[in-house]
């Protein structure tokens, strides 16, 4: 029987566990399919306080681990394939082992909705970004292209004029799915070129693993042609992983973790932490702010039932 288990090894997953171990709770985490979190796929990280010089995102996650390890955590790869909250304690099913916890902290994250291009995959950190917040900055004066129709490409888009020196908003169709205000902004913006009824075929350049340019193609016409390109930003979305969940833990309609307040679902003893219930800020410091927020929350729970 474990005191907590903690879903997920990122930002907030990581520092629910440095709280809750130095409690001596001795927390149980469950790395997932994406180890690390959304951080493993990014570079260099320049917005983490207290690091001048920036630090790599793998090895800012591996640090947060470490130190919960220091303090006690454990740790156990594999994905949670269900879930069984109707009782306590509560039922986790981990590789087809199922686990027993007082509290659980979930911390599962969403993850970017990529494009599913080969190349978009194999250029992830060196040119292709999902984060305009985390990454534009190392686009000053240089072509960037983001995709998308819906408030997050504007607003995406709007951001990164202050480092571009163009920025070229590609869209499928000729309507969008963003609201007026969010569209007009980006329409008035004088750095913004709009290429609608085209789609992304091809990132270039693996070879040199770093965007150089990307090949479109007119969906209408059929018409294909290339544009230089340094940065390019997928912003069509991201999809919380609460599927597990469904049924039990109560979401809004996209999935995102609806809270009860401070770190609280809508199961007493199960708190969430970072982007699983995030669709504003998605920072790793707000993620881990949140993993502290969850941890002293079931620290609590816990004391107040003598554990």
């Amino acid at each position: 029987m474990r005191n907590v288990i903690i879903i997920g090894s990122g930002c907030a997953g990581n520092t629910a566990a440095i709280y809750t171990a130095r409690a001596n709770l001795k927390p149980l985490v469950i790395g997932g399919h994406e180890a690390g979190g959304q951080l493993s796929l990014t570079t260099l990280v320049e917005n983490f306080p207290g690091f001048p010089e920036g630090i790599n995102g793998p090895d800012l996650v591996e640090n947060m681990k470490k130190q919960a390890e220091y303090f006690g955590a454990e740790y156990l790869h594999g994905s949670v394939t269900d879930t069984d909250f109707s009782a306590r304690p509560f039922r986790l099913n981990v590789e087809g082992e199922w686990m027993e916890t007082r509290t659980v902290i979930i911390a599962s994250g969403a993850s970017a909705r990529w494009l599913g291009l080969e190349s978009e995959q194999r250029l992830i950190g060196h040119g292709v970004s999902s984060c305009a917040t985390c990454d534009g900055f190392f686009y000053r004066g240089k072509k960037i292209m983001v995709v998308g129709g819906g408030d997050s490409a504007m607003e995406e888009a709007n951001f990164l004029t202050r480092f571009g020196s163009e920025v070229t908003l590609v869209h499928r169709r000729d309507e969008f799915r963003a609201s007026k205000i969010m569209l007009d902004r980006a329409r008035r913006n004088p750095k913004i070129q709009f290429v609608t009824n085209a789609a992304v075929e091809h990132i270039f350049d693996v070879s040199q693993n770093v965007v150089t340019g990307v090949r479109l193609r007119n969906l209408k016409t059929g018409e294909v042609w290339e544009r230089d390109v340094d940065g390019f930003f997928v912003a069509i979305g991201h999809i919380p992983n609460t599927k597990i969940f469904k049924g039990q833990i109560e979401t809004d309609p996209d999935g995102y973790i609806l809270s009860k307040g401070g770190a609280r679902t809508n199961i007493p003893g199960v708190f969430y932490a970072g982007d699983v219930q995030d669709r504003v800020y998605k920072q790793a410091i707000t993620a881990s702010g949140a993993g502290c927020m969850a941890a002293i929350e079931a620290e609590r729970y816990l004391e107040a039932e003598g554990h």
